[in-house]
């Protein structure tokens, strides 16, 4: 199984005018200790409830963009985009961008958003949310459309474009992995069988995610898609971490492979990143990979 690093909160204790060192500094060590992906949020605000909505929150694709010069071999992704934040055609580009720049390391990691406060704030339009589950689909279309050979237009509900030229193409044949996150079972997953090429739900519990899986495969099945071809991952949401008690995480990870999971992403505890990505590195990483 394999372990990224997900970097939620840019509130560390020197400050912004050092926030691009120690960003710099905690991707390359999470590079070198065995991490195989890099994740941040795409978010304009800090999310409220889960931390001060004033905290610090960077752009996620110049944040990536950066990350991939500080690093040669991680996987480099939004978990997730939201669908509303940018339009489809410029996404596509933005991804295909990092693609090269990174040497082939990029990935498309949306959803069908939600953080309504940020939307109103900064003046983007936030649908209901029928109509975001309906602007993923094109979404997604149009970025499969963008990364293949057909420069033709298209002609959608929500989106028009003349043509879909997209040049230089991505690096990653056929196109750069698409991630969708979530866990709704009626639409977000039946996108995933779709279209994605790999699924993101946040883990609470085994069983739950068991049966999220299972729903999957069921959507899978009415659609002809191979479901072992869907890379599962999960976001990491216990209590083990926290604790310190890494020997108990192990064992879950345990669990989680056993019903399919190939990845689990796990958050920094606290404002000492670097310390936890070094704790990892030493006592759990080699463990879980091996699962």
């Amino acid at each position: 199984m394999d372990v990224g690093i997900h970097i939620p909160s840019f509130q560390w204790p020197d400050g912004p005018p050092r926030i691009a060192a120690d960003l710099a500094r905690l991707a390359s060590t999470a590079e070198e200790v065995g991490f195989t992906s890099v994740s941040v949020m795409d978010h304009y605000f800090q999310m409220q409830g889960f931390l001060p909505v004033e905290d610090p929150m960077l752009e996620a694709y110049a944040t990536l963009g950066f990350l991939a010069g500080q690093t040669s071999k991680v996987r480099l992704r939004t978990l997730v985009s939201g669908v509303t934040y940018r339009h489809p055609g410029l996404l596509a580009k933005i991804v295909s961008t990092l693609d090269v720049l990174s040497e082939g390391r990029a990935e498309l990691g949306i959803g069908a958003a939600w953080y309504e406060r940020e939307h109103r704030g900064l003046g983007v339009e936030f649908p209901r949310v029928g109509e975001r589950f309906r602007r993923l689909e094109e979404t997604l279309r149009i970025c499969l459309q963008m990364w293949s050979d057909d420069n033709g237009p298209f002609e959608g509900r929500y989106y028009q474009l003349g043509e879909t030229l997209c040049s230089p193409r991505p690096l990653q044949q056929p196109h750069p992995p698409i991630m969708i996150g979530g866990t709704g079972e009626q639409k977000t997953l039946l996108l995933v069988a779709r279209y994605a090429d790999a699924c993101n739900i946040t883990a609470r519990d085994i069983s739950t995610v068991a049966h999220k899986l299972d729903v999957l495969r069921g959507h899978c099945e009415r659609e002809g898609r191979d479901y072992a071809s869907i890379r599962k991952t999960i976001l990491y949401s216990g209590q083990a971490l926290a604790r310190g008690d890494d020997s108990a995480f192990v064992e879950e990870m345990r669990e989680y492979g056993a019903i399919g999971v190939q990845e689990v992403i796990v958050m920094p505890v606290g404002p000492h990143a670097l310390d936890f990505v070094h704790r990892l590195g030493t006592q759990v990483i080699r463990q879980v990979a091996a699962l």
